[in-house]
């Protein structure tokens, strides 16, 4: 019965190495403008409003978010499309607040870019939303993964977003994980041990 328990503790103790050593970071931003040129869209002048890592929180005008989309893959820019991987994603710090004056986040969309466009019945305005992955590295060198955005845009006038409209950025939140390696490999260290423990009681 007590090898079952152990084992079942060693099992348990895992996943949580595997999981509690990363830390996830979460941008945000708003404002600026969204452009195309019929077959990518670039962000330009989006003000890095908000920065989220390990329970502390800043906020103010702390840099700025711009990206470039890859080339679009199907559907359109006024209906709804899909823009393939690549392209460029890049959040800048302007030194405020703590903040590291520099690159923060330079990446690119490590999957397919989907745009989406809503028509408001009444006003007739159209609100498109950009969602997708990212991947790159932060300022000090650490790679980041399993990043996720989703943007908000609004088109004024009633007019669909094409080559010659703009759009405003309504909002945006970028959320990055980053691997911390030296804690894992302390945890891993003690998972080690405690199987070795765990061996040589099965064994006596």
């Amino acid at each position: 019965m007590k090898k079952f328990l152990w084992l079942a503790v060693l099992a348990l103790g895992l996943p949580i190495a595997t999981w509690a050593n990363s830390t996830q970071i979460v941008f945000k931003n708003t404002g600026g403008t969204l452009t195309t040129n019929g077959s990518i869209v670039a962000l330009t002048n989006s003000t890095l409003s908000s920065f989220s890592m390990g329970g502390t929180t800043y906020t103010g005008k702390l840099g700025s978010v711009t990206f470039t989309t890859n080339s679009l893959l199907s559907g359109t820019l006024g209906g709804g499309a899909t823009f393939s991987a690549g392209g460029t994603f890049t959040i800048t710090g302007n030194g405020t607040n703590g903040i590291p004056n520099g690159v923060l986040f330079s990446g690119s969309f490590s999957g397919p870019v989907t745009w989406t466009g809503i028509q408001n019945p009444k006003l007739g305005n159209w609100t498109y939303t950009l969602t997708g992955s990212v991947q790159g590295t932060l300022s000090n060198g650490s790679s980041a993964y399993g990043g996720t955005l989703q943007l908000s845009f609004d088109v004024p006038k009633g007019q669909q977003f094409g080559v010659g409209h703009s759009a405003r950025l309504n909002n945006g939140v970028t959320t990055v994980t980053v691997p911390e390696p030296g804690t894992l490999s302390l945890l891993g260290t003690g998972l080690l041990g405690l199987a070795g423990l765990i061996r040589r009681k099965f064994s006596t």
